[in-house]
């Protein structure tokens, strides 16, 4: 059967609640054979935690702060999110019982100007901070960037030679923006149902300069999901439309994107799937 790998899905939020054993079921059906789920803020971490404990080996954590969510108490929000990582890699268990799972990223991290620039220069500290944290646990870097990415590309140049890689999220750039950031020779693109939208330019860009080893799947569930789906509700199972697109992208078979997609997420992401049964 088909398999592939949502590598970012907010899993864990409200709009869940009420059927996710219902969507993961759907996502397995589907051939979805992991889902990756990214932090955004701190209560967060303890939402994912508690979600991937509730899908062993299918459900992944990552822990990071997300741009959006940095505000002026950011320093000690992140302290906490250390505390937690740390925790979670010594396979520590929190005395309050939150369920902690070995993390396989450090994410959703990046920089957002497209709102506000408010907090630009504690935006810029935090991901400073936690491209630090990339380096010393070794755990790759869920990227999140909009309008910013002069800025982030100054900031991962200056420790280029020691990031270990990670996946720049939702990519819906130009040629040039995708040459830019496939500089960083360990990273990945992140595409999601934005390729399937009317008027993307993805179609052309990405077989004109990306290779379909520099591509990972990914939905962004709840957001942005992709024709035929678009306006719905966006979950893990319809990152199959984003495969079939990319397939006709590049010309080449459904079969072939899963395969070389999924070596491209093991490449990255130092995680061992069970067999799917």
């Amino acid at each position: 059967m088909l398999s592939f790998i949502d590598t970012h899905a907010h899993l864990d939020g409200v709009e869940f609640e009420a059927d996710r054993d219902e969507v993961v079921l759907r996502a397995r059906e589907a051939g979805v054979q992991a889902i990756f789920i990214p932090a955004i803020d701190l209560p967060s971490v303890r939402s994912v935690m508690t979600v991937c404990a509730s899908y062993p080996h299918y459900a992944y954590p990552m822990i990071g702060l997300h741009p959006e969510e940095v505000k002026a108490d950011w320093r000690d929000v992140l302290r906490q999110m250390e505390g937690f990582l740390l925790a979670s890699l010594r396979g520590t268990t929190m005395a309050d019982g939150m369920p902690l799972q070995r993390p396989i990223a450090i994410g959703e991290v990046g920089l957002d100007y497209y709102w506000s620039r408010e907090f630009e220069h504690e935006q810029l500290e935090a991901f400073e901070e936690q491209v630090k944290w990339s380096i010393q646990t070794r755990l790759p870097l869920m990227i999140h960037c909009r309008k910013a990415q002069n800025e982030l590309v100054r900031i991962l140049k200056h420790y280029e030679a020691d990031l270990p890689g990670g996946v720049f999220h939702c990519f819906t750039g130009n040629e040039h923006e995708a040459e830019e950031l496939l500089q960083f020779d360990r990273f990945v693109l992140g595409i999601g149902g934005v390729l399937t939208f009317k008027k993307s330019h993805l179609p052309e860009v990405l077989p004109s300069v990306v290779p379909l080893s520099r591509i990972v799947l990914e939905t962004d569930a709840p957001y942005m999901a992709p024709v035929p789906q678009r306006g719905k509700r966006n979950e893990s199972a319809y990152v199959a439309f984003v495969l079939k697109k990319i397939a006709e992208c590049y010309t080449v078979s459904e079969e072939e994107v899963g395969r070389v997609t999924n070596e491209n997420v093991r490449r990255v992401f130092d995680v061992s799937f069970e067999p799917r049964p």
